[in-house]
């Protein structure tokens, strides 16, 4: 065989990819996270990653990402973060573009103002923007822990201080009784719609989360995009609303391992999504905590759901269509990409 031929893992590798579903926090390396911790004296449960990121399920993942939020004080921090986390996805998974998940609730908690965590949070990631050339958009995601007046607080913090990069809401975590429960939070929605911003939550991801939760997303919420989702495959007429509104999935391939205990193969419920003709895009949803990449995701992730390289390119472009940047900006991701697919392409065919 020519030794210029790569190998699929190569291939899936080296694809240029988009990130739809991705939270601040945990583009942090597990290194840079033990240090903050220290400067801090944030006690953590240990200092060796490969117990410090031992999961059991969703519930005990989100303690810990709830107190990961402790190591970010100063803004140099967020800087740092921001910065470094781009240069790693770059060099782990060729990514040209990314939006992130802000939890400003968390930091208020610590006594941070919604500007003194989104400016230096933008002003690291413009910086690699520079000097890498990925681009961003950030999407503040309401606490569901908290109640649903402070979600509306938090959408006025957005339009009191608007910034360019701020484009979306979401919701994550999960409310005091462990539920999903997206329309809790309606009045937050239509007031950020009111204001120009675009919609996602997290549902369908949970194990006693129903196909329903992806309709109120949908109908209910107005939601442009969804992350996770995986329960509607239980639904073929969610499916279908779906399917006819074009609404994009941000979907996390490992991290269903962890939180769900779900083995990566044909019997996925991601693959079940992707053959039922939905917009998947792929994406780590929390990198440093399931100790994954967005090389990783596309190239054990995806080769262990049985999906081709074509298929490979198709979700690379979803993620472009779902973004919630302007239509110059995907005009000139697609015409990368395309470019990109040719020279992988060619360099395989050799």
């Amino acid at each position: 065989m020519d030794a210029a031929v790569i190998s699929d893992a190569d291939y899936l590798q080296l694809l240029p990819k988009t990130e739809l579903h991705c939270h601040f926090v945990s583009t942090m390396d597990a290194a840079l996270f033990i240090e903050l911790a220290a400067k801090y004296a944030v006690t953590l449960p240990s200092d060796d990653p490969a117990e410090l990121f031992d999961f059991d399920g969703l519930v005990d993942f989100l303690v810990a990402f709830r107190f990961a939020h402790d190591v970010l004080r100063e803004p140099e921090d967020f800087e740092r973060v921001a910065y470094d986390g781009v240069r790693a996805a770059v060099a782990g998974g060729n990514l040209r573009y990314r939006e992130y998940y802000i939890n400003p609730q968390y930091f208020a908690e610590r006594g941070l103002s919604y500007p003194e965590v989104i400016d230096p949070i933008i002003a690291g990631l413009r910086r690699a923007e520079r000097d890498l050339g990925v681009g961003f958009r950030l999407v503040v995601a309401i606490n569901r822990r908290e109640s649903a007046e402070s979600a509306v607080d938090l959408v006025r913090q957005m339009i009191a201080h608007p910034r360019a990069e701020v484009v979306g809401l979401g919701q994550d975590d999960l409310t005091p009784e462990n539920t999903e429960d997206p329309t809790r939070f309606a009045e937050a929605y239509r007031l950020a719609r009111a204001h120009g911003y675009r919609l996602t939550a997290h549902v369908g991801e949970t194990p006693s989360a129903t196909p329903d939760a992806v309709r109120q997303a949908i109908e209910v919420l107005g939601c442009d995009r969804l992350d996770h989702g995986y329960r509607i495959v239980d639904d073929p007429a969610v499916v279908a609303l779906a399917v006819e509104r074009g609404i994009g999935f941000a979907v996390t391939p490992v991290s269903t391992t962890f939180c769900s205990g779900w083995t990566l193969d044909e019997e996925h419920r991601i693959r079940r999504m992707i053959d039922a003709g939905l917009a998947v895009a792929v994406s780590t949803d929390d990198a440093m905590f399931f100790r994954t990449d967005l090389g990783r995701e596309y190239r054990e992730g995806l080769t262990a759901l049985g999906v081709d390289l074509d298929t490979a390119k198709t979700i690379a472009l979803n993620g472009i269509d779902a973004a919630f940047c302007d239509d110059a900006e995907k005009e000139r991701l697609r015409a990368d990409f395309r470019a990109q697919f040719l020279a992988l392409d060619a360099v395989r065919s050799r």
